[in-house]
């Protein structure tokens, strides 16, 4: 074994050190590599604080409900429509969103699908939820060209987020500058706080997110919350451990089970070495991910038979999806993989981000390549 998963485990900053060097002479990266400094704050973390009451999340799932009901209604009575197909394709992306079930994707698809057979011009609601299906299943290429055909502030977003995801750092800013031109939404900052980050832009990315938080609306709690989760995040890599915590509680107060928020929230435990608490936050997610978490938690506590276990479990939910989607959760199965550990899986690691890095060539997938062929020795 030519570099330990504890060494890796151990050293995770020199690790990126030497993965981002290794990708400059894989040619994966320019050749000067830009950060600016880590951004300090003393601002009170009462700034951040929800400013509207809190809907039960029952009560939204409901009134989605009603809405679906009633288009799905209006369909019967008149087949052939194309703005109603539309509606509904957006609303079963809503109910996808809320649940997390993919059967929700599968009809906003087939919903969007035929609105555009039945409304083939002028019809950008189709357009955006045949992108945001596209997203959901990472095909990012294909979420671009979608949008791109159609117009307004969510076509521009998604665009934004495509670019991102395939690692279009220059592009992903320029076309964020547009959109927060065109809208200086929550929304809009988020995304552009996002491509600042990817460019090394901690100043700014930090004055979008506390834009972003600024601007909100009662009705975005959502995106409330996640504004939060992701500025937590971005506090937590700079070492404000505090900062991200009351972000992160913050944003559990808007959406109780988010679960990007609480997989950050049981990272941060986790790295703070709180093992317990990370446990009640991963068991809250029912996710993969969640899996990975507690199995880390489990070998760094030295219990390697109950590790194994959790990666198993995540192993056999990571394969189904891979099997059913490529294009979705390679990378997670390629962590998987490196962090258990096995000489075995090595070359099969390997094979997965070489897949992954020609759909997204993001800087967190070429850090998985690069832990990957460090692990067999290719430096």
């Amino acid at each position: 074994m030519s570099i330990s998963y504890s060494s890796i485990l151990k050293s995770k900053t020199a690790f990126k050190n030497r993965a981002l060097l290794g990708l400059t002479l894989l040619g994966l990266l320019p050749t000067i590599w830009v950060a600016s400094p880590i951004v300090k704050t003393k601002l009170m973390p009462s700034i951040y604080s929800y400013p509207y009451d809190l809907s039960p999340s029952g009560r939204i799932r409901e009134s989605l409900t009603a809405e679906i009901t009633a288009a799905e209604n209006r369909i019967q009575q008149n087949p052939n429509d194309g703005l109603d197909r539309a509606f509904l394709a957006d609303a079963y992306l809503k109910m996808a969103r809320i649940t997390g079930t993919d059967q929700w994707y599968e009809r906003a698809e087939a919903s969007a699908q035929k609105s555009l057979e039945n409304l083939p011009f002028n019809n950008d609601g189709a357009l955006l939820a045949l992108a945001k299906v596209a997203e959901a299943k990472h095909d990012f290429a294909k979420a671009a060209r979608f949008a791109e055909k159609a117009s307004g502030g969510e076509a521009m977003a998604l665009v934004v987020k495509s670019k991102l995801a395939t690692g279009q750092v220059a592009e992903a800013n320029a076309a964020a500058a547009e959109l927060v031109a065109f809208s200086p939404s929550m929304g809009s900052l988020t995304l552009r706080a996002l491509a600042r980050q990817a460019q090394g832009d901690r100043a700014g990315a930090l004055s979008d997110f506390q834009r972003a938080i600024a601007v909100e609306q009662p009705s975005e709690a959502r995106g409330s919350a996640l504004a939060r989760t992701l500025l937590g995040k971005f506090y937590a890599e700079q070492g404000q451990d505090k900062l991200a915590e009351s972000l992160y509680r913050e944003a559990l107060k808007i959406e109780p089970n988010y679960p990007q928020t609480l997989l950050n929230f049981g990272e941060l435990r986790q790295q703070q070495g709180r093992y317990r608490a990370a446990e009640k936050l991963y068991e809250q997610v029912d996710d993969p991910l969640a899996l990975l978490g507690l199995a880390k938690i489990k070998r760094l506590r030295g219990e390697e038979a109950a590790a194994r276990t959790q990666w198993a479990a995540a192993e056999t939910i990571l394969r189904e999806k891979v099997a059913v989607n490529p294009l979705d959760h390679r990378r997670e199965l390629a962590v998987l993989l490196l962090e258990r550990g096995d000489e075995a899986d090595r070359d099969e690691a390997i094979a997965l981000m070489k897949a992954e890095v020609k759909n997204r060539r993001n800087a967190e997938t070429l850090e998985t390549l690069a832990w990957a062929l460090s692990a067999m020795g290719r430096r």
